[in-house]
């Protein structure tokens, strides 16, 4: 396997859900363009990888001797495994909450691999959150998470589809909210915090995806954008404020648009990214349009971290293996290797101008 591959760290997820057999499946069928480094339960994925595919070829290395040795060499047709033991033995199907605190340290793990330079980018199967909280530790999402662990104040969450036979262009839908009851939407748009949120959004999309000068479009909280004030008076103190302020920083934002009608591609053709107002605004379109293709990114970290756009399936998980659908898996890491290769272009270009 040639050096210059980009390094992705896996973490397969929840046990009991789909996670591991996608996280298996995608890391072998990449491992030309690629380098996977799974992080999981060692001896879990090889009896896994048996059952999936006999040909998958599995190398454990304990955490105690990555961080002596740091990460070893691989054969092309042979997949290095971060070993991170659960504590219980795994049921498809079924929640343990003593696996909860194994499937956390999966996530310290990879972000440990970037920071010691060991991994470029980290993509994360679903985990259950309720099964981390049961084992004893607060715990709202991977997103929040890597955010804490990292010493970020804010980050953004964006989804993103590549263009398909359906899509003639990629469609990346951020969000100004993300996991909050409905009714506490309003009260947490502030100025400041959606300021922000474009600025990162305007900078991810520049470092990490290649575009020079991104447009943003923003969707208004109420129906018809607040029509003037007359159904909420949000846009008008607040989200078109944001807006105009990004302008004069040189950020090519426009809004606020009425959400129903902005998710057409004779406006979308022109949008590199939209940032919708709270979850299910954005979200609920772009996976209508992805059809199962979708990639979580968080962006504003000081790494990269893709996700697949679906939950932990467990009652699939219970009926076998072989079932699962790798496609978002696949799609993740390659979107992860291509913000790698970006943003490396952008950092060397930066230093040859200094």
């Amino acid at each position: 396997m040639g050096s210059n591959l980009p390094v992705i760290a896996i973490t397969v997820g929840e046990p009991a859900g789909i996670g591991p057999e996608i996280s298996l499946l995608a890391a072998w069928e990449l491992r030309a363009q690629v380098r996977p480094i799974l992080i999981g339960d060692a001896a879990y994925l090889a009896m896994l990888a048996h059952d999936l595919d006999k040909n998958i070829r599995l190398m454990g290395i304990s955490q105690q001797a990555l961080r002596h040795n740091g990460l070893p060499g691989c054969g092309k047709d042979q997949i290095t495994v971060i070993d991170c033991p659960l504590a219980a033995h795994v049921q498809a199907g079924q929640l343990d909450p003593r696996n909860g605190r194994a499937v956390l340290t999966t996530l310290d793990v990879a972000i440990e691999a970037i920071q010691r330079g060991w991994c470029d980018a980290m993509v994360t199967a679903p985990l259950q959150k309720s099964t981390i909280n049961d084992a004893g530790v607060a715990f709202t999402g991977h997103t929040e998470y890597l955010a804490q662990q990292t010493n970020t104040p804010q980050v953004v969450m964006m989804l993103a589809c590549e263009a398909s036979k359906h899509l003639p262009q990629p469609l990346r839908v951020a969000l100004a909210t993300t996991h909050l009851p409905l009714r506490e939407v309003p009260d947490a748009i502030k100025f400041d915090d959606l300021l922000r949120t474009l600025q990162i959004i305007h900078n991810d999309l520049q470092e990490k995806f290649g575009i020079a000068k991104p447009k943003i479009f923003v969707t208004g909280l109420n129906p018809h954008a607040g029509e003037n004030g007359y159904l909420g008076r949000e846009e008008i103190e607040v989200i078109n404020p944001a807006i105009q302020h990004a302008r004069s920083f040189g950020m090519d934002v426009h809004g606020s648009f009425p959400a129903d009608t902005l998710f057409q591609q004779k406006y979308l053709k022109d949008a590199d990214c939209v940032l919708a107002m709270y979850h299910d605004q954005g979200l609920s379109v772009l996976k209508h349009a992805s059809f199962g293709l979708g990639v979580n990114i968080t962006l504003g970290l000081p790494l990269i971290r893709t996700s697949v756009d679906h939950g932990t399936a467990l009652d699939l998980a219970k009926l076998g293996t072989g079932l699962a659908d790798a496609s978002s898996m696949k799609v993740a890491i390659r979107i992860a290797a291509e913000m790698v290769a970006r943003q490396n272009a952008s950092r060397n270009q930066a230093a040859n101008h200094n």
